[in-house]
């Protein structure tokens, strides 16, 4: 299985970015992962057309995730449990969406299969990525039975 992970701007934070590296070199342990960064919005365009830049890159994708706050909450063994869920249909890839600061197009959150919320509160996009890697890995420590999780 493959996890594709797809969100707006680049990690400028240098801490957050050292963390982000961090979790996906752990993640890649478990599951190929590729990152796939889409330029920020001009100041004049809408998320409109952020959303035709996510749907381009997902043309291909057969499973999309969508992180967005009105999503479904999991803890995270339920996360791992829908993480086995993907690898028991024999998804072969996940793609994660991480929309703008302006919120996601209509047309993206209809594309996703799945849409879940990291939490009721608002994080960064920077730190918000760090967690979503964060909680992928803890999720496969559940599934192998690691110790991390506790």
């Amino acid at each position: 299985m493959k996890f594709r992970f797809v969100w707006i701007g680049k990690t400028r934070n240098k801490n957050y970015l050292t963390l982000q590296d961090e979790y996906l070199q752990r993640l890649s342990h478990f599951v190929k992962c590729d990152t796939v960064e889409i330029r920020d919005s001009a100041p004049h365009e809408g998320k409109e057309i952020e959303g035709k830049r996510i749907l381009e890159k997902l043309n291909q994708t057969p499973f999309v995730c969508l992180l967005d706050v009105t999503g479904r909450s999991l803890s995270s063994p339920g996360l791992a449990k829908e993480i086995e869920k993907w690898q028991n249909a024999g998804n072969k890839e996940i793609s994660f969406v991480i929309g703008g600061a302006n919120g996601i197009a209509r047309e993206v959150a209809t594309r996703a299969d799945l849409v879940l919320s990291l939490s009721f509160l608002t994080f960064t996009h920077e730190m918000a990525r760090v967690v979503m890697l964060e909680q992928l890995y803890r999720a496969f420590t559940i599934i192998k039975g690691f110790p991390y999780q506790k």
